[in-house]
This record gives structure tokens, sequence and C-alpha cells, in this order.
């Protein structure tokens, strides 16, 4: 048993909640490994948590996706020794403290190429990208689709990814500042949601034939839009909720809009078996190690400074990823 360092909340609210605490971590038990964190990635479904939008249990961590180094194992732990590099992209709760106890199950190895930084920084975010662009729907060359959030950690991800596959990404935005970065990462075009109307830009860009997907982790703000940008028979990705939950939606709207298909995945169920986990992490990893993705990590911090983490990722001011360093 070793203390550590970990954000902890007792109530639901803004980032005024997050604290910082000493706990008590667990001397890994059978199948678990106790790993040190180098550096924690964090996700805007983080602060879902943290508003209660998804309910939990209280008093609670926070924080699913970290990358470090192996400091003991357990009994019957095979695919781990003392020193292993790994990250972890959908622990269980509590990704935001210096050292954790986990079954082996949600840990990989990380290749030497790829630093904890960018390993914290694109496990959760990167695997978002593989089953939305390989799984949910397999993009092939030539697709045109629409990707909101363009700059955001997920969405630069996208942008070269997009480009790898030779699809056509036409990223939404919110500053010029954004738009020139996700440009630069593979974005086909870009679209400024704060000077230009996203329905009409979309109509003009794809010479009247709107796309075939659209991926929309905004939510409630976007939704109608992302509807209307679809190809007839075309496929609603709503993947998160940023702007707030998509909420009392009528089935007729899909067939007024041309008989669209919706889905709200989330990545767990993607990864729900240690096969299914390893080979996204693969493919990932290829991908990072050959440079044909390159991780942008926009903003660090301090485990001490999480509630301003929190607010920097809520004000959509951020770009890329934002880590933690405990």
């Amino acid at each position: 048993m070793r203390e550590t360092q970990a954000v902890r909340f007792y109530q639901t609210g803004g980032a005024e909640v997050l604290k910082i605490e000493k706990i008590s971590v667990p001397s890994p038990g059978k199948g678990e490994v106790l790993i040190q964190n180098h550096a924690v990635g964090l996700n805007f479904i983080d602060t879902y948590y943290r508003t209660g939008l998804y309910p939990m249990g209280l008093p609670s961590g926070l924080g699913f996706e970290g990358a470090g180094e192996v400091l003991e194992v357990g009994e019957g732990v095979t695919e781990f020794k003392v020193g292993d590099r790994i990250a972890y992209p959908h622990s269980p709760i509590g990704a935001y403290a210096k050292f954790r106890t986990l079954s082996e199950h949600w840990l990989v190895k990380l290749p030497s190429s790829i630093s904890y930084e960018e390993g914290a920084a694109m496990m959760l975010k990167g695997l978002t990208v593989q089953y939305l662009f390989r799984q949910t729907y397999e993009l092939k060359k030539g697709d045109t689709i629409l990707f909101h959030a363009a700059a955001g950690g997920v969405g630069l991800i996208a942008c070269q990814w997009a480009r790898h596959l030779g699809v056509n990404l036409i990223g939404t935005v919110g500053s010029e500042e954004k738009g020139k970065l996700a440009l630069e990462m593979g974005a086909s075009h870009v679209i400024n949601y704060t000077t230009e109307d996203v329905r009409k830009r979309v109509l003009e860009l794809t010479d009247n034939k709107k796309v075939k997907v659209v991926y929309d982790s905004v939510g409630k703000s976007t939704w109608e839009t992302s509807l209307d940008c679809l190809e007839p028979r075309g496929l609603m990705v709503s993947f998160g909720n940023a702007s707030g939950a998509v909420t009392g939606v009528s089935l007729n709207i899909l067939a007024q809009k041309g008989s669209l298909y919706v889905t709200r995945p989330v990545l767990a169920t993607h990864i729900a078996t240690r096969e299914k986990l390893v080979a996204a992490s693969q493919e990932l990893f290829d991908l990072v190690s050959r440079g044909i993705i390159k991780i942008q990590i926009g903003q660090k911090f301090s485990l001490e400074k999480i509630q301003d983490a929190h607010r920097e990722l809520e004000s959509r001011k951020t770009t890329g990823s934002t880590i933690l360093i405990p």
C-alpha cells in the first residue's frame, strides 16, 4: 500500500469542485499491476462526469487515460513485467493520479517510439478516431465527410487519419487560427462556424451533394445543422455532447431529411475485449510511429492546476490534446 496525490470531487458542478487529496493505492492483486502515470490525458467526457451530465457515485476520482510504467505486478499477470512502458485509453475512472492499481486487461504496451506524453494525449482520442473511421463507418478513398471541432484533440487526429485514407474531411472550427491548424493537419476544407453558415458552405463545397457521414461531438447546438449536411441515406454519428445532450428528437425528422441513419457510439463498446483493444491500439501506434499521425499537445498542466485545465478545456480555446503531468 502506498499513498498518492489524486483529484477527487464530492459533488457535481463547475471546475471548482475538483480537489487534490492524498489517497491510498492498494498493492496489485491477482491479474493487476501497479503503475506510475508519467502523463494523464484530459478529455471532454471528464467534464460530463464532473457536471453530473453522466451520473456516478460520489465521492470519486476522475479521468480515463494515461501512460507510464509498471512498478509492481500481481499474481497471474502474464503480459506485463516491472519496467514495461504502458498506456491505457479507457480504464475505470480515476486516472488523475500519480500512482494507480489496474487490471492488466486495460493496458497495452507503449512502443519506445512514442513518448509518455504522446501516449497520454492519444489513446482515448486516437482510438475514438479509429472506431469512428474504421468500425462505425469504414471510410473509403474519395469519401467526403463533415467533422465538427476539427482543431480539437480528436479532430486533429481525424484530419491526419482522413488524409492518410484519401478522405475529403470538411472540418468546422471556431477561429481562423484553428482553421489554419486543421488544414495543416489534413482537412480538405474548414468552415469557421462563428462567421460562416455551415449548411450553406457544405452545399457549396460538395456541389450540392452534401456528405456521406457527419461526425458530431458537439451535440445539442449542431444537431439540426448536422442532419441538414447529410446526403440521402447518410449517417449521422453523434459521439459527444460538448454543447449539451441531444434530447426530444422525433424519428420522423430522419425520414424528412432523406431516410437518414443515426448512431450514438462510445469507445468502450469498440474495445470491449482484450483482442479488440490490442488490435485497435496497434493500428494507431503504427500510424504514429511512422509519422503519418503526429500528436498535437496544445496544453500541459500540473495536477495542482486541474481546475484551470478544466476551465480551459470547456472554454473551447484549446487546440489539440490537453494533458496532466502528475
